[in-house]
């Protein structure tokens, strides 16, 4: 049995609503009273893309959710858009106890990135919406221009947050603290400004794209 596997099952067996079992593999079965069992496939990989997602679907009939274990785990855009045309949820291993609970196992994201993906999508400048990564949006406004938005979701972003943003996934136009009570630090605002991107809170956002 896998570390994160082992993990997985350990972290289970403390709740009290939810009960796990290793089916085999990398695969549990989670059983909470009154909501529908869920398998899930537990992988400890540091970097979730289409041919890992579609690995573990083409593996295990029935699939409702893939759990990346690792906390520094990233999702691939295509990764994400096959899971959820799949019908299978995808996301963190907190995500994973959530949608035991809430009995939307087969639909839930990354709950670290999911209201502010719904933020984004919603908003009424934002005519489309391409996902990069779990937490890289590039937004294509009414008006034609795009924005490559970053999200950190840090209490208070620092410099250095900012630059391993930029470091690991590209430059990006904004990066965006979408912790709601959280404060870029003054130092982090420097660093994007010496990258060329602005660091910035919900409400600053909403206002530069009304004027893209």
């Amino acid at each position: 049995m896998n570390w994160q596997v082992r993990y997985a099952l350990a972290n289970f067996s403390k709740e009290m609503r939810s009960t796990a079992e290793h089916v085999g593999g990398d695969v549990i079965k989670i059983i909470t009273h009154d909501r529908p069992d869920v398998l899930a496939a537990i992988t400890d990989v540091k970097t979730v893309n289409r041919e890992t997602a579609a690995r573990y679907r083409e593996q295990t009939e029935g699939l409702d959710f893939l759990c990346g274990y690792r906390k520094e785990c990233v999702w691939e855009g295509e990764a994400i858009r096959y899971l959820e045309e799949s019908r299978t949820g995808w996301g963190s291993f907190g995500t994973l106890g959530s949608a035991v609970l809430d009995g939307n196992a087969n639909t839930a994201t990354h709950k670290t990135y999911s209201f502010s993906d719904r933020l984004l999508r919603q908003y009424g400048r934002v005519v489309g919406v391409d996902r990069e990564f779990d937490r890289v949006h590039r937004v294509t406004l009414r008006s034609g221009a795009e924005f490559r938005v970053g999200m950190i979701a840090a209490y208070e972003p620092t410099a250095d947050e900012v630059r391993s943003l930029w470091e690991q996934f590209g430059a990006v136009d904004i990066a965006w603290n979408i912790n709601p009570n959280g404060t870029p630090q003054p130092e982090a605002i420097a660093a994007g400004r010496e990258l060329g991107c602005e660091v910035m809170k919900w409400d600053e956002l909403k206002d530069r794209l009304s004027k893209g």
